[in-house]
């Protein structure tokens, strides 16, 4: 079991519902965090709390202690996916919003991972283990976008090797607070695990190099429309990199606050929306591009005055 104390210290931090905080802040499932309730592993300021309805006050010390581990199994589910590509070697989704890409604690149903497994009949790369069958690389659960799956062993080489030797091309478009003044740029400063927050990432001279080049699309009063092209693959790397810049991702209440004038966000506006890879039977570069999403459309009408 791990325990996590969490310091409620700033004022968009209170007067939320406990179960709601700690599914944001921790990114468990509501459901998850209901059990910890249930089962008393959770105090405030050294009280049990049992209520979910339970509100949060400034100064407020969370002491969350994790439900004792069980074994994780990945098993076939009938769930809808995106496929935009595929053959005997790999599977290109575009992963929705919202979805987990593998088992996990709080996550051990509705993952990307179940949803392959079924459509594959269980035809995937054993490489990562059976939690996670084909994955290579992941995104996060609020971000949405392109994914490749690999369907053996020769192809989840063949393409984790591009992706450790960044032969690949991996693009994103986001929408951060703040207006960027430059048009282009590049941000490279190491990341590591943050030593306060486990779940969280952060700048560290100890982590590993990570570069992030992003360019403008469009200005808005008080935000900015960007494009990211990852040049290296770290945890939350481009949330990490536009906080530090002091552009922190719209939505995103891990690296940034919530946004007076989108209250009801619930994750970051982040999409990877173009993969290039080289095939890995045929050698051939293979280009793959999604399109924005609906929530993604929704927040720059909104931007533009539609």
């Amino acid at each position: 079991m791990i325990d996590m104390n969490i310091i409620v210290d700033t004022i968009d931090k209170v007067n939320i519902r406990i179960d709601v905080f700690l599914k944001d802040t921790l990114g468990l499932s509501r459901n998850y965090v209901e059990k910890v309730i249930e089962s008393g592993n959770l105090k405030v300021s050294g009280v049990v709390i049992d209520k979910p309805s339970y509100k949060t006050r400034l100064g407020d010390v969370i002491e969350f202690t994790e439900l004792p581990s069980t074994p994780l199994s990945a098993e076939p589910e009938n769930l809808p996916l995106d496929i935009i590509y595929e053959d005997d070697d790999i599977l290109i989704v575009d992963k929705k919003r919202g979805m987990v890409v593998h088992p996990s604690a709080g996550h051990n149903s509705g993952t990307l991972v179940n949803a392959v497994l079924y459509h594959s009949k269980g035809k995937l790369s054993d490489i990562n283990g059976v939690l996670r069958p084909g994955i290579v690389h992941r995104i996060d659960k609020d971000t949405s976008g392109i994914l490749c799956i690999c369907k053996n062993d020769v192809a989840h080489k063949s393409i984790a090797s591009q992706f450790s030797n960044h032969t690949n091309v991996r693009k994103y478009k986001a929408i951060v607070k703040g207006v960027i003044k430059k048009d282009e740029g590049i941000i490279e400063k190491p990341i590591g695990r943050d030593k306060n927050n486990r779940l969280r990432m952060a700048i560290d001279k100890n982590g590993k190099n990570a570069s992030t080049e992003y360019k403008v699309i469009k200005r808005y009063d008080n935000y900015t429309y960007i494009e990211c092209n990852l040049h290296t693959g770290r945890t939350h790397q481009i949330r990490v990199h536009m906080k530090d810049l002091g552009h922190p991702l719209l939505g995103d209440m891990t690296y940034g606050r919530p946004d007076k004038n989108f209250p009801n966000l619930q994750g970051q506006i982040l999409h990877a929306y173009y993969l290039k890879i080289m095939h890995p039977r045929t050698h051939k570069t293979i280009e793959f591009e999604s399109e924005l999403p609906p929530y993604f459309k929704e927040i720059l009408d909104i931007l533009d005055g539609k």
